[in-house]
């Protein structure tokens, strides 16, 4: 029967558009093959082409026609949710993950059917098991990039619930950098006012673990999270959370962890936005200018710099080379990325930045108009050779002069 599923799923791949009649029944005999090996899911290899299956089917009918999705979930829903209500452990994972692939591909609001499973999501059972948490946080970030809207006008007694998960997965080290996931949707697309109560302590909690744990890994999605957020709400938000915390703490993160660690950061989108953000706190945040944070000023535009021109740095101290193995007691499903139900890459500044070099260039520009000579000053006294004739570049490049 694998071998049956095998010769599917490469028919699938070949024909695509082709085969987009016969899929309703397809989909009718997979549903039905679905429910009956959830019955006695003893044949892992099998059940995991099958899921395959489902996906490639939904992907290449729905790319003909994304309307086609709603047709899918009424032949899955009632399979999906007697899996989860009879905690069929092989299969939650997989159905997740099916569920995310036919969220995002819906372009209006979030339907109502999923609005309803939202709550059970956040139970902390679900999060106990570790083949559960990749899946449910990408299922969690459809619905924040789908219906954040609703969520806050219609769930808003959630967020806290949504706000916890965040923060049992932050304490761990193997699933942090799933709770910035989570972290970094719920402030890309939440509406601003919705979580206004909540940001502050989300900060404290991100400083107790760093204080308490700090990683290579952790630094890298802290940086990203701070950039995004700096972006999402402005350099002066930034400056003004750091240090409702704590007096001076903007600078000593600035100091710390911005300047010594960006160069750690990886992945195009990531340092995409840790440039747009750091940008922003050098042209846009007044404290950097005219308080005693002034002096981390030239060192952060050389630290943006490198960024942007040196090798990424792959260093990790000797102290973290372990392989983190935390309390999981008993046995616990693995989890298995299905092929078809893969996520693309997703951009949160999108288009509104083609090139962080140009937007430096040009901040950078605005910034000089705005005080007159203090900007060529900074750079000729502080910043070094090397990097200043990389500027020098990125200015021609953007056709802008300093003033």
């Amino acid at each position: 029967m694998k071998s049956h599923l095998n010769v599917i799923n490469l028919s699938f791949s070949l024909l695509q558009e082709a085969i987009v009649p016969y899929i309703p029944t397809l989909i009718g005999q997979l549903t039905h093959k679905l429910l009956l090996v959830s019955k006695n899911p003893s044949k892992p290899h099998f059940n995991h082409y099958l899921f395959e299956s489902l996906c490639l089917s939904i992907r290449i009918t729905c790319k003909a026609n994304p309307d086609t999705v709603n047709s899918f979930e009424e032949a899955l829903f009632p399979v999906f949710t007697e899996i989860l209500q009879n905690d069929v452990q092989e299969f939650v994972p997989y159905v997740f993950q099916v569920m995310s692939l036919l969220l995002e591909i819906h372009t209006s609001s979030i339907p109502s059917s999923y609005m309803a499973l939202f709550p059970h999501l956040l139970q902390p059972a679900l999060w106990e098991r570790t083949g559960n948490i990749p899946p449910l946080v990408r299922l969690l970030q459809a619905y924040l990039e789908k219906g954040a809207a609703t969520i806050a006008s219609a769930a808003a007694d959630k967020i806290p619930g949504l706000l916890g998960v965040f923060q049992k997965l932050i304490a761990s080290k193997a699933n942090d950098h799933q709770g910035f996931y989570l972290l970094n949707s719920i402030v890309e697309h939440m509406p601003p006012d919705s979580i206004t109560q909540y940001r502050k302590q989300i900060f404290i909690l991100l400083f107790q673990r760093l204080q308490s744990s700090k990683t290579t890994k952790f630094v890298k999605s802290f940086l990203v999270f701070i950039n995004l957020y700096c972006v999402k709400y402005g350099a002066i938000a930034l400056q003004e959370i750091f240090d409702s915390i704590q007096p001076k703490m903007f600078g000593m993160v600035v100091e710390k962890i911005i300047i010594p660690e960006v160069q750690k950061v990886s992945g195009q989108v990531e340092k995409k936005i840790c440039a747009v953000g750091i940008t922003k706190i050098l042209t846009e945040c007044p404290a950097m200018m005219d308080t005693e944070y002034t002096k981390l000023w030239s060192p952060l535009l050389q630290a943006l710099i490198g960024l942007f021109e040196l090798p990424e740095d792959d260093s990790i101290p000797d102290d973290e080379h372990f392989i983190d193995i935390e309390d999981t007691p008993g046995y616990q499903t693995a989890f298995s990325q299905l092929a078809f139900a893969g996520k693309k890459e997703h951009d949160p500044i999108g288009d509104a930045v083609s090139n962080p070099k140009i937007l430096l260039a040009q901040s950078l520009h605005k910034l000089s108009t705005a005080c007159p000579g203090r900007v060529p000053s900074m750079l000729s006294t502080s910043l070094p050779a090397e990097a200043l004739q990389y500027l020098q570049g990125y200015l021609q490049a953007a056709t802008v002069q300093l003033v």
